[in-house]
Order: structure tokens, then C-alpha cells, then sequence
């Protein structure tokens, strides 16, 4: 199969990278992005969206947000102008559910079978391979794409129908960003207690209250250091999502909009590239204590 690969972001290039390194042959593209680097490794550059479409069995695209996904599918020189009938598309974005629905139909008009197949790990597990996958669509096509997700992820679950990977996927940054939240409030009370939080990690991280999010956070914590793997202001994008969705549905999220709050704050601290670990540094200033070795 030759797969085009769109968006080749934090997250898109190393993903990209896994598939070479597994033997698929890509045609790359990003609007914004060098591919010299993935051509050097075997790929081929393509000129525009259309053009992976025309080359491609198997599309991902790896975007921001929704308006990024809906322009190189739908938009001139999209996907849907270059893709043959029986072409699958594979929206591996982090967007509203609702969209891609909207997406999928569009697709459906043009004999193309979409899934939607965002992924949770941040830029550690697109590297390595281990990303968590989370698959809405046709299982049909879920069944035909699997091997090539084994390739970037360590699981690999359709969830349901289109639509439905991201809204598992909202759950998972809901999970997230509280419980991000809850361990910086847990280790800002400690550090202002006088207790050395390095040993207060050490001491929880075997028990209920760890996580594989406070094994991943609190040492970046400890270090000072919010080198991003996850960008704030992509957690705010995911979170509106979520609240948008909810409001939809008629579902209360108060947890979600009061740990939006505090992402919007650090946002308007200059913070919005930062690591979302940097939550913590929202409650160390309130506090007027650093969390640190």
C-alpha cells in the first residue's frame, strides 16, 4: 500500500518516521512543514493535498484542530479532489466529533471511507511507537488500517462508529488535564508544608494515587522543566472541544471548565507553548512556592 501522510507536526513526523522505518512507502505533505528530512529516509514530497490523494491507498492526515482537517479534505486542492473510490482516509487529529461526522459524510460522496483515529502519549510515545490509538469508523477499514497503527501505537481499539475515537479521546484529555491539575495542587500543599516533594513522589507513585500522568509529569515538575511534548494552548483546544460537545449533549462538565480557567490563565502568562505540566505553575503562584528539586 502507498500512504499519504498530511501534517507533519510534533506528533505527524515522528509518526511518519515509524512507518518508513517499517517499510510503507509515504508521500508526504505539510503546508507549513520541511519534509527534506523524510525524504532523506525514503519518502516522496508531494506538491499539495490533492496530490497525496491521487498517489495514496491510504490517507492520515495529522492536523491541528478542526478547520485545519476540514480545508485539506474538502478545501481546493483538498483530499476529496485528488482520491480514487476505496480510498481510506485516517484522521489521526484531536477534533470535534461532530466535525469529523461532517467530515466522513463528505468523504461518503466521494466513495472514500474515513476513520477517525486520534492518539494520546504526547511526543515521547509518536516517537517510540507506543502511542494509545482510539479508532471511530467502519470496521472494515479499521480491520484493513490496523496493522499500519500497530506501527505507531501500542494500542490500537475502535471504539465505534465515526466520531466515536474522538470523543473517547475528549474523555482522555478530561482524564488528563484534572488529573494534572490534582497533582499540582497535591505537590504545591506539600512543597509549602515544608516536605520535600521528590520524596513525597516516591512515596505515592506506588500507590492509588499514581498515575502513568503523574509518573510522566511530576518529574518534569520536580526538574523545572516545560519543554513542551503537549502544548497548553492544544489542551485548550481539546477542552473547548469537550465543553462544546457537552453543551451539545446537555452534559454538565464543571471539573473541565474550571481546569480550563486555569489553562486560559497560564495562556495569558505567556505559557500557552508550554508543557501542560506547567499547571503547576498556575498554583505555585498563588501559593508563592516552587515545586523543585
Amino acid at each position: 500500500m502507498k500512504i499519504g501522510f498530511i501534517g507533519l507536526g510534533i506528533m505527524g513526523r515522528p509518526m511518519a518516521k515509524n512507518l518508513i522505518k517499517a517499510g510503507y512507502s509515504l508521500i508526504v505533505y505539510d503546508k507549513f512543514a520541511p519534509t527534506d528530512d523524510l525524504v532523506a529516509l525514503g519518502a516522496t514530497a508531494a506538491p499539495s493535498n490533492k496530490a497525496v490523494a491521487a498517489q495514496s491507498d491510504v490517507i492520515i492526515t495529522m492536523l491541528p484542530n478542526s478547520p485545519h482537517v476540514k480545508d485539506a479534505v474538502m478545501g481546493a486542492d483538498g483530499v476529496l479532489d485528488g482520491a480514487k473510490p476505496g480510498t481510506i482516509l485516517v484522521d489521526m487529529s484531536s477534533i470535534a466529533p461532530a466535525a469529523s461526522q461532517e467530515i466522513c459524510a463528505a468523504c461518503q460522496a466521494k466513495g472514500v471511507v474515513m476513520i477517525d483515529a486520534p492518539v494520546s502519549g504526547g511526543e515521547p510515545k509518536a516517537i517510540d511507537g507506543t502511542l494509545a490509538i482510539m479508532v471511530g469508523g467502519d470496521a472494515a477499514a479499521f480491520e484493513t488500517v490496523k496493522p499500519l497503527l500497530d506501527k505507531m501505537g501500542a494500542s490500537v481499539v475502535r471504539v465505534g462508529d465515526i466520531g466515536a475515537g474522538n470523543v473517547t479521546k475528549l474523555a482522555n484529555q478530561i482524564v488528563v488535564a484534572l488529573n494534572i491539575a490534582a497533582v499540582s495542587e497535591a505537590f504545591v500543599l506539600a512543597t509549602k508544608a515544608g516536605v520535600n516533594p521528590e520524596a513525597v513522589f516516591n512515596a505515592i507513585k506506588g500507590g492509588l494515587a499514581g498515575s502513568t500522568v503523574m509518573n510522566a509529569k511530576v518529574p518534569m515538575m520536580l526538574d523545572g522543566n516545560f519543554k513542551p511534548g503537549f502544548r497548553i494552548e492544544l489542551h485548550i483546544k481539546d477542552l473547548q472541544n469537550a465543553l462544546d460537545t457537552a453543551h451539545a449533549l446537555n452534559v454538565a462538565t464543571p471539573l473541565t471548565a474550571n481546569v480550563m480557567e486555569t489553562l486560559q490563565a497560564l495562556k495569558c502568562d505567556d505559557m500557552g507553548a508550554c508543557d501542560h505540566s506547567a499547571i503547576v505553575r498556575f498554583y505555585e503562584k498563588l501559593a508563592k512556592v516552587e515545586v523543585r528539586k
